[in-house]
């Protein structure tokens, strides 16, 4: 896959954050995880950069502060506490070697376990859930009972259409990503047969849609590119979930692929176009109670050095040429 030598620079350089060098190196190139580039580059994720700018402040028991919260929440206000931290940090490839990621996910773990076994900490939501077993298993989680235990929920709440809901429903959204995602992070060889069908059922789910088709008009934010993404959904989430479990080369991606080579600048690259939450008032159907915080990394409107190694890494995995 041709990348231009400004490009390249552009995204690998001193001036990128080392997690999109890292990526680059790796999901781009396709560089394996020994090759000093990679090496260098993960190496310096929660040093500088974005990671560390998230790690900064956390108190000495791992939660980041919620003012007037006794005990702290993880999970509220929106969507700058320990929960959607250790999302972020969990997408930028920091793991639990790191004594503070530890810290706060063992302290997330601590209280949110033992609820149903479903590790929202809350009432059996797969948006909460979802993430958390996503997020736990990139930090190192995997074999930690909490996140096995909430691996069989999420298979146990899987719609018979294949998808998920984040609210009470028999069927499933493309809004319910969350599971798909979480198994995705499964590598291959260690599925089992519930979790090898449910893969297959949750992909079949969002290949026959397209991506995209849902509900009798176009919902306008998931055709816009957002990160962090929390819980929201877009095409490229979708993009990046199915190029991820081998799906990439599915004939049904097409259209959404089409869309992603779209958005693509003159110059290579692509833009953030919102900061979360980016809900459409007339088709949402719900609003968010209490403050909330757009967390951001880099502005929308403009280019986007994490929006375009997400966008040539699903490129890449669904043989695409991003000349």
């Amino acid at each position: 896959m041709a990348i231009s030598p400004r490009l390249r620079r552009w995204l690998t350089g001193p001036s990128a954050d080392p997690s999109v060098r890292a990526r680059y190196w790796s999901e781009v190139e396709g560089r394996p995880d020994g090759d000093p580039r990679v090496r260098n580059a993960r190496r310096q994720i929660g040093r500088v950069g974005w990671a560390a700018k998230l790690l900064e402040g956390q108190f000495a028991d791992g939660h980041w502060v919620t003012p007037g919260s006794r005990p702290p929440d993880l999970y509220r206000p929106k969507y700058v506490v320990t929960n959607w931290r250790l999302i972020v940090l969990g997408d930028l490839g920091m793991t639990r070697a790191d004594r503070r990621v530890r810290r706060a996910a063992e302290r997330l773990l601590r209280a949110w376990s033992g609820r149903g076994g479903d590790l929202s900490g809350r009432s059996g939501e797969v948006c909460v859930t979802g993430n958390a077993v996503r997020t736990l298993i990139r930090l190192g989680y995997r074999q930690h009972p909490a996140v096995q235990r909430s691996l069989r929920w999420l298979l146990r709440d899987q719609k018979a259409d294949g998808g998920w809901h984040c609210f009470p429903s028999r069927t499933g959204t493309l809004d319910g990503w969350e599971g798909l995602a979480a198994l995705a992070e499964i590598p291959e060889a260690e599925r089992d047969g519930p979790i090898r069908r449910s893969i297959e059922r949750g992909a079949e789910f969002y290949l026959a849609r397209r991506l995209m088709r849902e509900g009798r008009g176009r919902y306008a934010p998931w055709f816009r590119i957002h990160y962090p993404n929390h819980y929201y959904y877009d095409l490229l989430v979708g993009l990046r979930i199915l190029s991820r479990l081998g799906y990439g080369r599915d004939r049904r991606l097409r259209p959404a692929l089409d869309w992603l080579r779209s958005k693509r600048g003159a110059d290579g690259t692509w833009s953030l176009e919102a900061d979360h939450p980016d809900l459409d008032p007339a088709t949402a159907g719900y609003t968010l109670p209490g403050p909330v915080f757009p967390m951001r990394l880099e502005a929308p409107g403009s280019p986007s050095r994490w929006a375009t190694v997400e966008a040539l890494s699903v490129l890449a995995r669904c043989g695409g040429d991003a000349a």
